[in-house]
């Protein structure tokens, strides 16, 4: 195992701005997925800024937490592996779920590309995929995993662990909000309220884990950390502190953007709903054939029952008006 460089440097603040690492899968992807992105919306007249806009902020994102200084002590620091996971597997996919990158693949593919999408989205496995139950437990099930398995040491003594830990927690979170936020088509569309309950059900979990890595009295990965010998910085059991708390609180902190989007999402749905309803009412009232009126009477007694003054049918009432048994 060969001892990370940043060891060597005691971790500052300005780590953040001014140290840089290449992790070089995510850089390209990065750069394949802005550009593709940015060709669809210029093709695509209308597209709506703000989704540019989240998608290349999420990307810029990505690209920032593998790279800056986050990435160079990811390896040295457990804190800053907790931070990269909560960015990574929330805030990440967020950002490029709410690009709705599919609408815009959709609107750019032609015909039969388009075909083939809606296909591979109605499939089987994008049905279990895009199940609210399995797509929880998919974001749910890889932090605990990580930390109460061998895994987590592997991703810091492994280079192809390492970079699979960058790529498959912002996959995982992918899969999460697509569906929840539904601004792209989706195998099955579930009411939105379902994304509100099942966030509160998130926090629970990552309380408990928080707790865990908290209280626990285990030091995760300890002999890796403690081989490193860095004379600088917080002991083994404050690093993991201040890192679990980074993963119950940031995390919930990157939950209220999501929140936010999804409530925003159910109102912009509601008011469509309505209107679409109102319309269809308007409609259905335009289509209907206009009555020819009826000669008036003499008497309101004779008027057919449904337009006679309720009084007139009251039996406590109607032989003050002239009403007949």
């Amino acid at each position: 195992m060969s001892r990370p460089a940043a060891a060597a440097v005691p971790w500052h603040w300005s780590a953040l701005a001014d140290t840089w690492t290449l992790e070089p899968v995510v850089a390209a992807l990065a750069v394949l997925l802005a550009a593709g992105y940015l060709a669809g919306a210029r093709r695509e007249r209308g597209w709506p800024p703000h989704r540019t806009a989240a998608f290349l902020g999420g990307l810029a994102l990505w690209v920032w937490t593998t790279c800056s200084g986050l990435g160079a002590y990811e390896r040295v620091l457990f804190t800053d592996r907790a931070v990269q996971l909560v960015l990574l597997l929330m805030l990440v996919p967020l950002l490029l779920a709410l690009g709705a990158p599919v609408s815009l693949l959709s609107a750019a593919l032609p015909a039969a590309g388009r075909e083939r999408l809606r296909a591979a989205l109605a499939s089987p496995p994008s049905r279990v995929l895009m199940f609210p139950l399995v797509s929880t437990v998919l974001l749910i099930a890889p932090p605990w995993l990580l930390y109460c398995t061998p895994w987590y040491g592997r991703t810091l003594t492994g280079g192809l662990w390492n970079t699979g830990f960058h790529l498959v927690l912002v996959l995982i979170g992918l899969l999460y909000f697509w569906p929840r936020l539904q601004l792209d088509p989706v195998a099955h569309p579930y009411p939105l309220l379902i994304g509100v309950v099942i966030s509160f059900v998130e926090v629970v979990f990552d309380a408990a884990l928080a707790l865990v890595l908290l209280y626990g009295g285990h030091v995760v990965a300890q002999p890796y950390y403690a081989a490193l010998a860095r004379d600088w910085g917080p002991t083994l059991a404050r690093d993991q502190f201040v890192g679990g708390n980074a993963i119950w609180i940031l995390g919930d902190l990157v939950g209220l953007p999501y929140l936010c989007a999804l409530i925003r999402r159910l109102i912009v749905t509601g008011r469509a709903e309505t209107a679409a309803v109102d319309a269809a009412l308007d409609a259905a009232e335009a289509a209907r054939p206009v009555p020819v009126a009826a000669a008036p009477s003499a008497d309101a007694s004779e008027a057919p029952a449904g337009d006679r003054p309720w009084w007139l049918d009251d039996p406590n009432l109607r032989h003050r008006f002239g009403g007949r048994d």
